[in-house]
């Protein structure tokens, strides 16, 4: 297996602490930096909950403790410094992401990877911020990323064979798949997903049927674990809007405009499973 001594993770959010939580249990070294200290704490209260909670179900994960100890939450950007590989998890904000590449590439040398994990934004744009694009590619975990399966990687313009393998050996080095695509808004799965939650969302916004009717006809029908807006609440309803967003401008197609309904919910707070409340309603 290749050894990529410390992994650096960028951004403590709900999938970057889930992606720093995903490499620590597999016994991974992990430096976790956010510019918020605040959010430092709650990704370790988040890792140190969702360890014990997982653990429960997968009994061959190691306990909170293990995970913790191979883990560094740090403010400071330059403790990537040394890292073998290095993933860029913040929000979806194309201006934050250029400054953040940017630092990255005055800490990191040109041969190590860098790969950015977005729900939509296409990877060969936040190379282009990067002095070193051939170095960047795209990694879409899905939430939670402790648990589920697959990685979606990315190949972006100028990205190389070898920076693509090393996200692959990554990704297998924690026990999960991988499938390599190629570079477009949302990718694979996002530009099918974004544009099945977002119908959903309309057909409630019309009347057409209630919220539960939806998931549980998604449920039964089709045999999906979770309805399309039980989904849209677990990804978080300001980053469906985003998605949505991103996909409209860079489509300019008139199907991924978002439903109001989402935005209403977003400028309420309503956001999901993170704020107790979205579609559904959550115990916090």
């Amino acid at each position: 297996m290749r050894d990529f001594g410390t992994i650096g993770v960028v951004g403590a959010g709900t999938i970057g602490s889930g992606v720093a939580q995903l490499f620590a249990q597999s016994g991974l070294q992990v430096v976790l930096v956010d510019s918020v200290a605040e959010q430092l704490e709650t990704a370790c209260k988040n890792i140190t909950k969702n360890a014990r909670l997982y653990g429960m179900v997968h009994k061959s994960l190691p306990a909170p403790a293990g995970v913790l100890n191979r883990l560094t939450f740090t403010t400071d950007m330059e403790a990537l410094s040394g890292t073998g590989f290095v993933i860029e998890n913040i929000t979806e904000n194309v201006a934050l992401k250029t400054a953040v590449h940017h630092e990255i590439d005055h800490i990191l040398p040109p041969e190590t990877p860098v790969a950015a994990n977005t729900s939509a934004i296409p990877i060969t744009r936040i190379a282009s911020f990067s002095r070193h694009p051939n170095r960047v590619i795209g990694m879409h975990f899905m939430n939670p990323p402790p648990i589920m399966p697959m990685v979606e990687i990315i190949r972006a313009t100028h990205s190389t064979p070898q920076a693509l393998q090393a996200a692959a050996d990554l990704v297998a080095a924690a026990n999960k798949q991988s499938i390599l695509v190629n570079d477009s808004p949302g990718f694979v799965t996002n530009r099918v997903m974004m544009l099945m939650v977002n119908e959903a969302m309309f057909l409630v916004h019309e009347g057409v049927a209630d919220v539960q009717g939806v998931d549980r006809l998604f449920k039964t029908c089709f045999g999906h674990k979770m309805g399309p807006l039980e989904t849209a609440d677990l990804i978080g309803l300001d980053t469906v809007k985003l998605s949505l967003d991103i996909l409209y401008d860079e489509f300019n197609d008139p199907k991924y405009r978002p439903c109001p309904l989402l935005k209403r919910l977003v400028y309420a707070g309503q956001t999901g499973r993170k704020a107790g409340r979205g579609f559904h309603t959550y115990d916090q």
